[in-house]
């Protein structure tokens, strides 16, 4: 008689047969323990991937078209850039004219759902634009360096989460609380630091005009020497006239941004007795071992350095 033969249960049998188990079972009661693809946002510059990420969590990859330290009005998208976004659940821009390249990268990309940050944010156009025309004028697109609005960049972010990912919507409310309650504690301490200064001390003097939400916010009059991005066009009149503004005004300190140069302010500066206050940063975040690796470390620097600029003025 012919024996049977009888297979050792090898490490190759026991694989099948789990295999056949997987693969028959049904399955949803597996796949609640897999675990899910992370959402993927795509900003269009460092500080809104900042503040997307801090609401965001663990729960989405954040990622920014544009590096720490670059130019954002007039960057250039790369093919790079394209091939970035074709895979991303999301797009956050800022609009009010920053971004002057966006509408064109994304004429190729619209199935991307793509969301403005600022909706809501009541605009402050550039005083010094050429453009007169009512229908012409140019917003400032500087709409994050205010506080207040700070608040609603995060409230647009937070909405835009939780319609795409709605089973996770309490834990963005949460993150987003947390983090508007650190902003607002922010400016509360700079207003207390900044009530000693009379009505007519609270000027904030730069070389560029793009700190107009930021003087709104805490009662400063502003001035300064060229619109948003236009280093390059100053002209000898104008540098006379701001110059003429400091020394009827008395202002005590004058101020540089980090991505231009600090020779105006420091020239203004010596032309008028005041004092050279420093950098303020507002377009870009640093990489992590800079001064301002996030948005809330930029806004404190900034407001930091203001405040300190018009203490060592009064002491002076």
């Amino acid at each position: 008689m012919k024996k049977l033969q009888v297979f050792a249960p090898t490490s190759l049998n026991r694989f099948s047969i789990l295999f056949i188990l997987f693969y028959f079972i049904p399955y949803h009661g597996f796949a609640e323990t897999l675990p899910s693809k992370p959402f993927r946002v795509i900003t269009t510059f460092t500080i809104l991937q900042d503040m997307a990420q801090t609401i965001a969590g663990d729960k989405m990859v954040v990622e920014s078209i544009t590096k720490p330290g670059a130019e954002i009005h007039d960057y250039q998208p790369t093919p790079k850039d394209i091939a970035k976004i074709q895979h991303a659940d999301l797009i956050l821009y800022n609009g009010l004219n920053l971004e002057s390249w966006f509408e064109k990268f994304y004429q190729d990309i619209r199935t991307i759902p793509a969301i403005l940050v600022t909706d809501g944010i009541v605009p402050i156009n550039i005083e010094n634009s050429e453009h007169t025309n009512e229908a012409e004028l140019i917003p400032n697109p500087h709409a994050w360096m205010s506080p207040n609005n700070a608040l609603i960049y995060i409230e647009n972010i937070k909405n835009a989460f939780i319609d795409l990912d709605p089973p996770n919507r309490t834990y963005y409310e949460q993150n987003a609380l947390d983090y508007a309650e650190k902003i607002k504690q922010l400016a509360l301490q700079i207003e207390k630091k900044l009530s000693y200064l009379e009505p007519e001390a609270r000027w904030l003097v730069t070389s560029e005009g793009a700190f107009s939400y930021l003087a709104k916010d805490f009662d400063l009059k502003e001035a300064y020497l060229y619109p948003i991005n236009a280093e390059q066009q100053v002209k000898p009149r104008e540098l006379t006239e701001l110059i003429d503004l400091i020394k009827l005004n008395q202002i005590p300190v004058v101020f540089s941004e980090n991505t231009t140069s600090d020779r105006p302010a420091r020239t203004i500066a010596a032309e008028t007795n005041a004092i050279y206050g420093g950098v303020l940063f507002v377009d870009s975040l640093s990489n992590s071992e800079g001064p301002v690796p996030t948005y809330l470390k930029l806004l404190e620097r900034t407001l930091d350095t203001i405040v300190l600029g018009f203490e060592t003025a009064k002491e002076n």
